[in-house]
């Protein structure tokens, strides 16, 4: 009973840049609405949407950050995250060794 109407989560898949590229033109075309689109295609909603708007974005289009800029911004949160890693580790070694030397 518990299990009624609650809708097993989808496996998360990927998807190449052409794939999207192709689904954001036949949705561009008008001659289908999003959701006809991704029905078609067996994809969700908010993944068709959220494409359409990136290429927006990317295409100058609408505000926002291009996927460039998000990829860049990525890898820099991950270097900084790296780096205060590195930074808590040096602390400690210098902790520890000043310590050593009293």
């Amino acid at each position: 009973m518990e299990s009624m109407g609650k809708k097993k989560p989808r496996p998360r898949r990927s998807f190449t840049p052409e794939f999207k590229a192709e689904i954001v033109e036949l949705c561009r075309r008008g001659d289908r609405s999003v959701g006809q689109v991704a029905k078609d295609f067996d994809l969700t909603e908010t993944a068709v949407r959220d494409w359409v708007r990136q290429a927006g974005v990317d295409a100058g289009e609408r505000d926002g950050l291009t996927s460039s800029e998000r990829e860049e911004l990525a890898r820099l949160r991950r270097e900084n995250r790296r780096l205060r890693e590195d930074v808590e580790v040096l602390k400690r070694a210098t902790a520890f060794f000043a310590k050593e030397t009293r």
